[in-house]
């Protein structure tokens, strides 16, 4: 049985201000500061500052390292993932897995838009990410979560099970929707982890030690 406090406060007490694991919270906090005008992440001022973002995040979550596509772009290659994310639904951006119910189908056309704009073939490791990253919206189906959370392929099965676990754990998932740190002082925000950054982290920490 896994076991949530466990593992939510062991990720949580690694989450240091310069740690990797703030590089989500950066990227978080600089997306989520566009939800109610998502349209200016592409404005010609602030393409630049929206791919380094993005992809400093994906960076240091592992998504540049030698055998994956992105190792042979720039950041400028990540302007139709932006582009695509500001074009995103408006409900997109408080999307979190107690809305799986109703919001599925817009998660996997918003997956699949993502998908075709690195090329057609980006894992779905890489585009789910880039959905946590930005919109907080899914866990990351990396090889650690999918190992913890077992669960191999990203779609309507896997994110019905997730909701599905949410319902019978909702309680305590929510009592780790801990603040997101401020990259200027290392502080806490007053935005907070959305319930699929916790679950993201919980089956995280169990994979990564099974």
């Amino acid at each position: 049985m896994v076991s949530i406090a466990r593992n939510a406060e062991r990720y949580l007490r690694s989450r240091t201000p310069e740690a990797r694991y703030a590089s989500f919270d950066y990227c978080f906090n600089y997306f989520q500061s566009f939800r109610d005008e998502p349209r200016r992440l592409v404005a010609r001022d602030q393409m630049q500052t929206s791919c380094l973002q993005l992809g400093f995040y994906l960076a240091s979550w592992g998504m540049f390292r030698g055998s994956t596509d992105l190792l042979q772009h720039s950041a400028r290659y990540l302007q139709r993932v932006i582009q695509e994310i500001a074009s995103a639904p408006r409900t997109m951006w408080g999307m979190d897995v107690d809305q799986y119910a109703e919001g599925t189908p817009m998660i996997l056309e918003t997956a699949r838009r993502l998908r075709r704009a690195l090329g057609g073939d980006a894992s779905d490791t890489l585009v789910t990410k880039i959905l946590l990253g930005t919109c907080g919206a899914v866990p990351a189906f990396d090889t650690y979560f999918k190992r913890g959370f077992k669960v191999w392929t990203f779609g309507a099965k896997s994110l019905t099970a997730i909701g599905e676990f949410y319902r019978r754990h909702s309680s305590e998932v929510d009592r780790y929707r801990e603040p997101t740190l401020a990259y200027e002082t290392g502080e806490p925000t007053s935005l907070t982890y959305t319930r699929a950054k916790v679950i993201d982290m919980v089956f995280f920490e169990e994979g990564s030690r099974a």
